[in-house]
């Protein structure tokens, strides 16, 4: 008889379904944890998965751009890659990839932390809130400086080893070494070091003022044509206007490769003399000031048969044409990627509890 009511009482329908209920009343995985945790951290989570994405993307890009800011004999882009692909193979296009892959995700969740921080707090205080362009574009300037100076101190001892990584044949043509496998990351690190701490600071004040300009004007750009091509100032994309029609998933792409190629342009002067000095003092050859290595640069190392003005500058801006195509391809990818994750996250059920 008690059998009978055990085995009637375990196909009770209503006692299986609590059994159930039960079971999943506390999972291991909780959805609802999960997408909060997600809307929580929104611009970290859209800032890290994008800025990898893209960073890998465009990685051999600026591998050549810097390759080409630093050879002394004029070349083009394919001639460079021919060589560099004959020389190192597919790997020298990613020759230390893994430090500006991990560092420059962590940069950009923090940078864009900093960025929306600011703007929040404009609009919490009503500062530039009009829904006006000059304003949008201001807020996002403003947290763009910020951002950018903020960042630059944690940012600049990691770019100094990339930099390090991507020009080791050509540091050590200048020393006469003949290298047959180049050190590896932590190896670098320990030869930077050797200069004591204020080593991976090496140019530091230039990388701060590219950072913090170069930040300020791309987020100034960004935000301003986002408002006119219809971004309201809550964020929501509406209708572009009539004089670019275009649709709106193509809208962060354009605005991002346009913000990206146009401040680059603006500081490309500044960072080709920030990288010429880090690698003259990665090589240990005689300091030079700024605006010495900038003259040097446009007109020659011979005062006495300066180079003319339009030569130089074209050497100035040696590389921007790769550079372009990387700020295209990396800032239009970034911003497409970042809206995407950030529609998906924002489109995430909520809780039961939460909705009542």
């Amino acid at each position: 008889m008690d059998g009978k009511t055990s085995a009637v009482s375990f196909s009770n329908p209503e006692s299986v379904s609590l059994t159930r209920a039960n079971s999943t009343s506390d999972p291991l995985y909780d959805p609802a944890a999960l997408h909060d945790a997600l809307r929580r951290w929104r611009a970290i989570v859209c800032a890290t998965s994008a800025s990898a994405i893209s960073t890998f993307v465009g990685y051999p890009l600026d591998s050549l751009k810097s390759r080409l800011q630093t050879t002394r004999a004029p070349t083009t882009i394919p001639r460079l890659a021919s060589i560099v692909y004959r020389e190192e193979g597919v790997m020298g296009f990613y020759r230390g990839i893994w430090i500006p892959l991990v560092t420059i995700s962590f940069v950009r969740a923090a940078s864009f932390t900093i960025y929306t921080k600011t703007k929040e707090g404009f609009r919490d205080y009503n500062i530039l809130c009009r829904d006006s362009v000059i304003d949008a574009a201001l807020t996002g300037g403003a947290g763009g400086a910020m951002s950018g100076a903020l960042i630059s101190c944690a940012s600049c001892p990691f770019e100094l080893v990339k930099i390090r990584r991507q020009l080791e044949f050509s540091i050590a043509a200048t020393k006469g070494v003949h290298l047959t496998r180049p050190p590896g990351t932590l190896e670098v690190l320990k030869q930077i070091k050797t200069n004591g701490f204020a080593g991976l600071y090496t140019g530091f004040r230039l990388h701060f003022l590219r950072d913090t300009a170069g930040t300020a004007l791309y987020f100034f750009e960004y935000d301003g044509m986002r408002h006119l091509l219809g971004r309201k100032r809550n964020g929501e994309q509406g209708p572009t206007p009539s004089w670019l029609p275009m649709h709106p998933n193509l809208v962060p792409f354009f605005c991002g490769s346009l913000a990206g190629v146009t401040s680059w342009a603006l500081i490309y002067p500044l960072d080709v003399v920030k990288t010429k000095v880090q690698q003259r003092a990665l090589a240990g050859e005689k300091y030079r000031g700024v605006f010495e290595t900038l003259h040097r640069l446009i007109r020659g190392p011979d005062p006495n048969a300066p180079k003319p003005l339009l030569m130089g500058m074209a050497r100035i801006y040696r590389g921007l044409g790769v550079s372009a195509v990387r700020s295209i391809t990396t800032h239009g990818l970034l911003w497409t990627l970042f809206d995407l994750v950030g529609n998906y996250i924002d489109n995430l059920p909520y809780a039961a509890n939460s909705e009542q």
